[in-house]
């Protein structure tokens, strides 16, 4: 069971602290930050705007209410009360040893101290510490809002405890927190991302390649590989039938040939720099800083998107990511005990620039997006959590009608109201209106829901809590009038093919 997390500190507010923060504010979480930077407010606003706009794009579920943010001139008031502490300050060991000093001098003795360095072993990270053993290094990669990986290192197995309530805490964030079973330099992600670097800036000194033809082999080739199947399985799948075995039998003597310069580094003279800079100014300098995070922000979406609907790597956190929003969203309305004798306002959503067909309205599938997570929002609050679904019991949607009233545009503020038209052993018929900010209907849906074991493939009857729960909303549900096109079907255009209307 993951922990609830209330309140964290971010030291550093940069590009990496900059991303823990947004982890951590949209996710619920307070977050208290110092960073002396003149325009560190400024900075991490824009990360936080970048942050919004991809959260919104990357969870359907409604959006958990964020935690508030605020910011401290000293480490000793940024900490004060945290249950978790990120350090993000530039890699400079002197400079963390200093912070870290600081931080202890002011935290709560139960407080997690973690660090963002990329390279730094916790044995390093601990010198001079007063209580070295709760400073450890959780490394995430950028943007941590989005990208999921955080390295979880300590000193040995006596961190084994304080690992696994970091991983707790974290894995609650959306995070995949993956414990490093030892301290080495650079943990294991940054020292296979060194082994390419190092490649690349061989075969850009000797001119064999520019840095977009570098960046082109891997996004077009091997990237989009490793991005769903890493290294190993990828690898296994090149053995064909025969498997990991035969791959490593057929290419393992290529080992032995002079095809890298791994233990050879270029020297980063002021010529080789420039070269790097100006062929990077040539691949992206049209555009800005921003825009080239937004844009990998999207395509980093949509990958996951696309994990997420074959369940497979990272679309795995995601997937569970979703289900704890969902779940925090329908304990909200239950606790909001709505009224039973009046329709229920279980579900929210806000129309995104992203939403918009070409005509500047809300595309269909959108629509049926709204009244499925309001469908999802009822089932909650009537009691199909994880616990009943793991019962091999579920809800599949057998037939749905939506009528479009209204042209519902970008920015819309949408409430879902939802009535029990009716139900039985097997069966729950819903109906949905869809109302803007200012109460105007934008569209209706009808659902018809049937009751089904999974494992079995039949329907069946349902059970607890949702017979009760269904049977105690339906004296006030069914006092309400039924709106007068629900049950309709779609009538006849009137004319013959091929004439006006």
């Amino acid at each position: 069971m993951t922990r609830t997390l209330s309140r964290a500190a971010c030291i550093g507010g940069g590009v990496i602290g900059g991303g823990w923060i947004a982890r951590f504010l949209l996710d619920g979480t307070d977050v208290a930050v110092h960073d002396p930077h003149p325009d560190a407010r400024r900075i991490i606003g824009e990360v936080l705007d970048n942050a919004r706009r991809a959260r919104a794009r990357l969870i359907s579920a409604p959006p958990v209410p964020e935690g508030r943010l605020s910011f401290h001139d000293d480490i000793a008031g940024a900490v004060e009360g945290a249950e978790y502490i990120q350090e993000s300050v530039p890699e400079r060991l002197d400079l963390k040893h200093k912070v870290f000093a600081a931080i202890e001098a002011a935290a709560a003795p139960g407080a997690l101290i973690g660090s963002s360095t990329s390279g730094f072993k916790p044995s390093e990270l601990r010198e001079g510490a007063t209580h070295p053993e709760r400073i450890f290094v959780a490394h995430p990669f950028n943007p941590v809002y989005l990208v999921p990986l955080v390295e979880l290192v300590g000193s040995g197995p006596q961190d084994e405890a304080i690992l696994d309530r970091a991983a707790d805490i974290l894995a609650r964030t959306g995070m995949h927190p993956l414990k490093i079973r030892r301290e080495i330099d650079a943990h294991i992600a940054d020292r296979l991302l060194e082994a390419v670097w190092r490649e690349s800036l061989w075969l850009v000194k000797d001119d064999i390649a520019t840095t977009q033809e570098i960046d082109d082999a891997i996004r077009f080739g091997f990237g989009l590989r490793w991005a769903q199947m890493g290294l190993f399985e990828t690898y296994r799948i090149a053995g064909g039938e025969a498997g990991m075995k035969h791959f490593i039998d057929q290419f393992g003597p290529a080992l032995k040939w002079p095809w890298t310069k791994l233990m050879d580094v270029p020297e980063m003279t002021e010529e080789l720099s420039a070269k790097i800079a100006a062929q990077s100014d040539a691949q992206s300098g049209q555009h800005t800083i921003r825009e080239l995070e937004r844009i990998r922000d999207d395509n980093l979406i949509g990958i996951l998107h696309a994990l997420r609907a074959n369940g497979w790597g990272a679309g795995e956190t995601l997937r569970a990511m979703e289900e704890r929003a969902f779940a925090q969203a329908h304990a909200r309305a239950a606790h909001a005990a709505p009224d039973p004798a009046a329709p229920l306002e279980l579900h929210r959503a806000k129309v995104g620039g992203d939403w918009l067909d070409y005509n500047g309205h809300m595309t269909e599938f959108r629509y049926l997006q709204v009244f499925g997570d309001a469908t999802d929002a009822f089932l909650g609050h009537i009691g199909m959590d994880a616990d009943y679904r793991a019962q091999g019991l579920s809800v599949y949607t057998v037939e749905t009608h939506i009528r479009h009233l209204a042209e519902t545009g970008a920015g819309a503020d949408l409430t879902t109201r939802t009535t029990l038209l009716g139900f039985d052993a097997k069966r729950i018929r819903l109906h949905h209106e869809m109302v803007d900010g200012a109460g105007t209907v934008q569209a209706t849906a009808e659902h018809m829901l049937m009751h089904v074991d999974t494992q079995a493939g039949r329907a069946c009857p349902m059970g607890a809590p949702l017979t009760e729960r269904l049977a105690a909303l339906a004296p006030g549900q069914s006092a309400l009038p039924a709106p007068d096109h629900a049950g309709r079907p779609i009538r006849d255009i009137g004319w013959p093919l091929g004439e006006p209307a």
